[in-house]
């Protein structure tokens, strides 16, 4: 019979995974904030300002960045809840168990390693 996590372990881990995942948004805001504080003491014209591309790709980046950390902590909040439910390790597609190994690996994992790969 495979192993199961212990649900005291897998809520330590997530809410572990949370405060990081917290800490580097909060990295991304504050980067962003300064970029946007830099663009507004430079020339408002990205199109022929050499300085003005970079700042607006550097704000597309730090934004595309942000957008990555709400949606880990998304699923991360998402996992939490499956173990509060007592589905935490279920496959969300076929139903079945989720190997350990690869919810060590990826905790929030919501499908076996068959139905991630279709």
């Amino acid at each position: 019979m495979a192993q199961a996590l212990d649900p005291t372990e897998v809520t330590a881990l997530l809410h572990e995974r949370r405060r990081e995942a917290l800490a580097r948004l909060a990295g991304t805001d504050a980067e962003r904030d300064a970029v946007v504080a830099a663009s507004r003491e430079s020339v408002a014209d990205d199109e022929h300002d050499p300085e003005g591309s970079t700042i607006a790709y550097e704000r597309r980046l730090l934004d595309a960045l942000t957008h990555d950390q709400r949606d880990r902590l998304r699923e991360i909040d998402e996992a939490l809840r499956r173990v509060e439910s007592g589905t935490y390790g279920t496959c969300t597609r076929c139903h079945r168990p989720i190997p350990v190994d690869r919810l060590r690996a990826v905790p929030t994992a919501r499908t076996c390693v068959g139905c991630a790969g279709r």
